[in-house]
């Protein structure tokens, strides 16, 4: 039987129009494997950036093929924020596994002040609401694998953890 997967991304819209002025999306792995799920994405992600609609687009993923930009970019995760109204110019937020997630702006209407969201505070603080800790066998293999150095990091991250009480 097929399995359904349902897509979730943010839309911030104007009140008096409805007008859709940025899209916030969180990639998944559908989105980054080849297939049908990345073509879809991909058409969406085109017409989005064909249009006067900010985007920002999450990819906390470490697996399957990054989205196609104009730079070439040798980390794992990243952060694309396009405004609309400055293409092709547009802000990439990169970064490694022991990196802290970046502080990034939602864009809006041009010449409106551009509220920020601090990623690494709203991922943790989900992550302790959620509980994810009791979900989720950390212990498990990596995939993909990850590097000696990275695998340091997440022994010594996972100790400290654990020693200071948050188990």
């Amino acid at each position: 039987m097929p399995e359904e997967v349902t897509e979730r991304f943010l839309e911030v819209k104007l009140t008096q129009s409805g007008e859709i002025v940025s899209v916030i999306e969180v990639l998944s792995p559908q989105n980054k494997r080849t297939g049908s799920g990345r073509d879809a994405y991909q058409t969406k992600r085109q017409k989005n950036l064909q249009s006067q609609t900010n985007l920002v687009e999450i990819d906390l993923l470490r697996g399957g093929d990054a989205m196609p930009i104009l730079a070439t970019v040798n980390t794992a995760y990243r952060i694309l924020v396009s405004r609309g109204y400055s293409r092709p110019n547009a802000d990439l937020y990169a970064f490694g596994l022991s990196d802290p997630l970046p502080t990034i702006p939602i864009p809006l209407k041009q010449g409106d002040v551009e509220p920020v969201v601090n990623l690494h505070t709203l991922l943790n603080e989900i992550h302790d609401r959620a509980r994810f800790d009791l979900a989720i066998d950390y212990a498990q293999v990596i995939r993909p694998s990850l590097s000696a150095q990275e695998k340091d990091w997440v022994k010594r991250t996972l100790a400290e953890h654990n020693s200071s009480g948050d188990k």
